[in-house]
């Protein structure tokens, strides 16, 4: 097969562009007769559809001609204004020329990561950490460095232990990036006492930290934890989303930052794709101002708070023995863990065959690592399909663990003549 003459055109950065293991998974795991446990999506039915096509209407009613118009690179103000009130309910403060609003949190993620990444530069972050702030880091050709966590979140000490290492390197530090509640992929949330250590370590270390929050409102018990932006404010730039608290379709974001990073995010927003949606904006704006989206966001967080139950019932009563998970404090994910010489990469296309998806754990690490972990979403099947889901995925992990106690290695360290 010939070269294709476009590759030598690219520019250096496509290099550190890589497929989503998760977007892969989208055409596999759409199949009717596959319990997709793969994906990251709320579950918009659960969204009261006729109280949507309400504000849809009046959008087009009462601002039609305005909402179908270009915008300004910040964003729609009265929106900015009720985006704060939202910070606000999850005890964050800000002021609305503060915010940018953007594409959902990805576009933020990803001007952040053009904004302050070089070539070569590190960027600290959880492991495992959310796969699309990687492939928005890597995009850029910065370097991941992981920090590991536990049911607690990120841990402060070795945190510093790793600051120490790399500026010993001489190696350029940019940002730490943090999921500090109900992370994803992990599920957990940072300690209070541990939110405290960590802002010591970025006074000490002068260390810009990007927290990003797009499960905060989704906690079980209903409690707002303190944000690290709210300790650091002026460390902290801090990412937010429409998406798992109204609509991922409506594509609204933002990221809160002081005034030179948000000048420079604005003009970068603006060289990316002129102006957000009007229409959209419009429509969230009037969505959280007219509609109780607080009841709604409760009726989200008792709906996932259930379907999570039985997820992790479903897992004590089918792998108990075998698998490891931390309880999840809120958000849409389970982070699990089998025995060693399990590869879950190697064992999904089993899965798939016997009719159940997840995402391996290597996707949730820049180094490759998480071998024998993997991500369970709850979110999206209801309580029964969930538990079909993890009986499927047992028989697939009982049967691989026989073979690797068999064989004594992994499914990939197999030979080929191997069976």
């Amino acid at each position: 097969m010939p070269d294709d003459p476009s590759l030598r055109r690219f520019a250096y950065r496509t290099a550190g562009l890589r497929a989503s293991e998760i977007r892969a998974l989208f055409s596999v795991a759409s199949r009717p007769e596959v319990v997709s446990l793969a994906g990251g999506m709320p579950d918009t039915g659960a969204l009261d559809m006729d109280a949507v096509s309400d504000t849809l209407a009046q959008v087009v009613a009462h601002d039609g001609a305005g909402a179908l118009q270009y915008s300004g690179g910040q964003g729609y103000e009265p929106l900015r204004e009720q985006l704060v009130e939202i910070m606000h309910t999850d005890g964050v403060a800000a002021h609305p020329d503060d915010l940018v609003v953007t594409t959902g949190a990805q576009q933020g993620l990803d001007l952040l990561a053009k904004l302050f990444c070089d070539p070569g530069d590190v960027v600290i972050a959880e492991g495992p950490s959310y796969v699309g702030a990687l492939g928005a880091f890597g995009s850029y050709q910065a370097e991941v460095v992981h920090v590991p966590m536990d049911a607690e979140g990120l841990d402060p000490g070795a945190l510093e232990n790793t600051l120490q290492r790399l500026r010993a390197q001489e190696q350029v530090v940019k940002l730490l990036y943090t999921v500090p509640n109900h992370q994803n992929p992990a599920g957990v949330s940072l300690s209070a006492q541990r939110r405290q250590r960590l802002a010591e370590v970025a006074e000490r270390w002068d260390l810009l930290v990007v927290e990003d929050n797009p499960y905060g409102l989704l906690d079980f018990k209903g409690e707002a934890r303190t944000a690290l932006r709210t300790l650091i404010p002026e460390r902290v730039v801090y990412v937010g989303t429409l998406s798992k608290i109204f609509s991922p379709g409506i594509r609204v974001g933002w990221v809160a930052a002081s005034g030179s990073i948000r000048d420079k995010l604005v003009q970068l927003k603006e060289a990316a794709d002129l102006c957000q949606s009007n229409l959209t904006q419009h429509v969230a704006h009037r969505w959280f101002s007219v509609q109780p989206w607080q009841d709604q966001v409760a009726h989200f967080r008792e709906h996932y708070r259930k379907r999570c139950r039985a997820l992790t019932d479903a897992l004590s009563d089918e792998m108990g023995s075998v698998c490891e998970w931390s309880e999840p404090t809120g958000g849409l994910f389970v982070w699990a863990r089998l025995p060693e010489g399990v590869d879950t990469g190697e064992m999904l296309a089993t899965a798939v065959n016997h009719r159940v998806a997840y995402v391996p754990g290597r996707a949730f690490y820049a180094d490759g690592s998480g071998q024998r972990e993997l991500r369970l979403n709850f979110s999206y099947c209801d309580e029964d399909r969930l538990r079909t889901g993890v009986q499927r995925l047992a028989e697939v992990v009982h049967a691989e663990i026989e073979l690797v106690q068999a064989f004594g290695e992994s499914r990939a360290d197999r030979r080929p003549d191997d069976s």
